[in-house]
């Protein structure tokens, strides 16, 4: 049982510089192809190097008093690579360059026959989460929109039929995913709000298709990028919002700090449960309680108390580990605060 406004990460926690080339890792856009360079542990002791720093990401979470906890994506080089480099029908060999939600160009995958699920990705991931805590477990995986966007398309006529196709590999992760002991599964859609017009011609078609079937809770992370990257964040609210109102995701997660978002806009998400990011990622100070504590009474102007859960803006993959485990101790110290006045 979780408490009343529950609180959580969004999906990355820090990878430790013993494990990864954090300088590398912070220098260049998030990798949508294979980065395996990035890794400073040999390929034969790396997954037993991922496995302890893995722990660690969970202890801390726990020590910090997080109530839904992940695996922190520590074996993953980005929130997306590691699921879209195991699908068939893309040539990792030969990258694409494109222009990134972001800014700048990255190497992409290029699609070049129909996207197969051949395996599943993230399932010993989630087991060896699952067996080191006993709180409630939630695992990413990249949204179908997302994944249609991160790729060079030389396949497919339809583009949307290239992103049903990434749905229908991400519905049989997710549904392999619930079977094997998650609670909760979000996918990750930040490229709904950098392509907002392409988004309301396809996403939600391609987003419930990912869901079908899904026997847990589902969420949506949608966000304007990690704040490592992205420092300027409109304040004028997200492009892409409302419409998923009507998605199949019984959860919506969003940052709202960093932007200093008009909270007013989470009305428009009427019948779902909201992740609000009241954790300020850009900062690079750790929030007080007191400042928690107020984000969170600006968000129950609009939302239910039982219809909010508590979480960083976005993945805290690019935070110092020291500065990630402050900000979740102040987000569970100003979550208690609220429970306080609230009981």
């Amino acid at each position: 049982m979780t408490p009343i406004l529950p609180t959580t990460v969004i999906g990355s926690y820090p990878q430790p510089d013993w494990l990864i080339d954090r300088t590398r890792l912070g220098s260049r856009l998030p990798p949508r192809g294979r980065a395996s360079e990035l890794w400073r542990v040999a390929p034969d002791q790396l997954v037993q190097a991922q496995d302890d720093a893995t722990v660690l990401a969970i202890r801390d979470q726990e020590q910090a008093g997080i109530d839904i906890v992940t695996d922190g994506e520590i074996r993953r080089e980005s929130f997306s690579n590691r699921f879209a480099v195991a699908l068939e029908g893309l040539d990792l060999d030969n990258p694409a360059m494109v222009a990134a939600a972001c800014g700048g160009v990255n190497p992409v995958p290029r699609v070049v026959g129909p996207i197969r699920r051949t395996r599943a990705v993230e399932l010993d991931d989630l087991r060896f989460l699952r067996a080191h805590t006993d709180r409630v477990v939630k695992i990413t995986v990249p949204g179908p929109f997302t994944l249609s966007q991160q790729v060079c398309n030389e396949a497919y006529a339809d583009e949307g039929a290239l992103a049903l196709d990434f749905a229908a590999a991400v519905n049989d992760e997710v549904r392999d995913l619930f079977a094997a002991g998650a609670d909760v599964v979000q996918l990750d859609e930040p490229w709904l709000q950098a392509r907002a017009e392409k988004a309301r011609e396809f996403a939600i078609a391609a987003i419930d298709r990912a869901l079908d079937g899904a026997e847990g809770t589902t969420a949506l992370h949608t966000c304007f990028g990690y704040a490592h990257v992205v420092a300027d964040k409109p304040k004028t609210g997200y492009p892409f919002l409302a419409e998923l109102d009507r998605c199949a995701a019984d959860q919506i997660a969003i940052e709202a700090a960093q932007p200093h978002l008009d909270l007013s806009v989470l009305a428009g998400l009427a019948s779902k449960t909201v992740i609000v990011g009241v954790l300020d990622l850009a900062d690079p100070s750790p929030e007080t309680p007191a400042q928690v504590a107020e984000r969170i009474e600006r968000a129950l102007e609009f939302v239910a108390p039982e219809r909010l859960v508590l979480g960083p803006d976005c993945g805290m993959k690019y935070l110092s580990r020291e500065l990630a485990f402050a900000k979740l101790r102040s987000l569970v110290a100003g979550a208690e605060i609220v429970r306080a006045r609230l009981s």
